[in-house]
C-alpha cells in the first residue's frame, strides 16, 4: 500500500495508520490483533519574495514515525484515540483492524496523541495509563507542544519521556 500524501497545506502534518500485528504479539499483549502508528511529515518554511513565510512539506520525503502502540496502553487509551480521530472528521467505527487508509490529522491531534503514545507506551498499570491520559488531555496546547518536542528529541527524549511519566503520574 502506498501512503497517501500528506496535507500539510490543510493543517494535518500527522497520520495515524492502523498495522497489524504477528500473531505471537497480539497473544502476548491482550489478544489485539492491530496497533497503530503515529507518523509525522516533516513541514519546513520557505521564504518569499514578500518576505513572507510558507510552510510547506519537502516533496518526495518520507514521513517519519513517532511512535507505535499496542497491547495494554493502546486498549487503556482507546477512548482518546477515538476522540482525536472523530474531533478529524472520522467515524469511530473507522478505527479496526481491516483500515488500510490512515487517518489524516490536525497537528494539534497528532501532538497530544504523539506525546500520549509516547508517555504510555512501556506501562502496564491501567490506572498510571488513565492518570497521564488525562493529565495530556488537560494540558494547555503551549505545554503539549512543549512536552512533545523534548519527548521526541533524539538525544534527550528518552529522559523527557521518563520525567513526563513520573511529573503526570507521580512516580
Amino acid at each position: 500500500m502506498t501512503p497517501r500524501p500528506f496535507d500539510s497545506a490543510q493543517g494535518r502534518p500527522f497520520e495515524l495508520r492502523v498495522i497489524p500485528l504477528a500473531h505471537h504479539v497480539a497473544g502476548r499483549h491482550g489478544g489485539n490483533e492491530y496497533g497503530l502508528a503515529l507518523y509525522q511529515q516533516l513541514v519546513r518554511s520557505l521564504r518569499l519574495r514578500s518576505g513572507q513565510a510558507r510552510a510547506r512539506a519537502p516533496q518526495g520525503e518520507e514521513p517519519q514515525l513517532v511512535v507505535r502502540i499496542w497491547g495494554t496502553p493502546f486498549q487503556a487509551t482507546v477512548d482518546r484515540i477515538l476522540a482525536a480521530v472523530k474531533d478529524n472528521g472520522y467515524r469511530a467505527v473507522e478505527l479496526s483492524k481491516s483500515r488500510k487508509a490512515p487517518f489524516l490529522l490536525s497537528e494539534e491531534s497528532g501532538v497530544r496523541l504523539g506525546l500520549l503514545f509516547l508517555a504510555v507506551k512501556p506501562l502496564r498499570k491501567p490506572s498510571r495509563i488513565e492518570a497521564i491520559s488525562g493529565a495530556i488531555w488537560a494540558m494547555g496546547p503551549e505545554e503539549a507542544y512543549y512536552w512533545f518536542s523534548k519527548c521526541t528529541d533524539l538525544s534527550t527524549g528518552r529522559r523527557a519521556q521518563r520525567a513526563l511519566r513520573v511529573l503526570l503520574a507521580e512516580g
